[in-house]
């Protein structure tokens, strides 16, 4: 059985888990503003990636935690075909720059995989 982080515990990572990492992104496609990935995680399954700003109250509260007004980018990317239509495996990176951790600034990013579905959903396990 394979475990499937939850959209809730996916939008609760960045709180959780971070790595120190200065990067940029060479994209230049127009950010989406999200209030939680599911827009973000549809589009990639369907379209192969997708780039979005998180609003809302979840960003409200990490930059809370992390004592910057910095902007939460995330980028999504399709890994691979999943064997059902319209799903995929799909890598997302979230970062945030000059963020307040255990004193010191920094920018801060995260990189997790899951399989999700164009239509909102988890792949069933074959």
């Amino acid at each position: 059985m394979r475990f499937l982080p939850t959209l809730a515990l996916a939008a609760a990572l960045p709180l959780a888990v971070c790595t120190v990492h200065a990067a940029g992104s060479a994209e230049t496609t127009p950010r989406q503003a999200v209030t939680d990935l599911k827009p973000l995680l549809a589009r990639a399954a369907a379209e192969g990636s997708a780039r979005g700003t998180l609003t809302g109250p979840g960003a409200q509260a990490i930059a809370r935690r992390f004592q910057t007004d910095a902007l939460i980018e995330i980028d999504v990317r399709r890994l691979q075909q999943l064997p059902q239509p319209g799903c995929g495996r799909l890598e997302v990176t979230t970062r945030q720059r000059d963020v307040n951790q255990a004193g010191k600034r920094g920018d801060q990013e995260m990189v997790y995989q899951l399989s999700y579905c164009a239509d909102g959903r988890f792949p069933e396990e074959r």
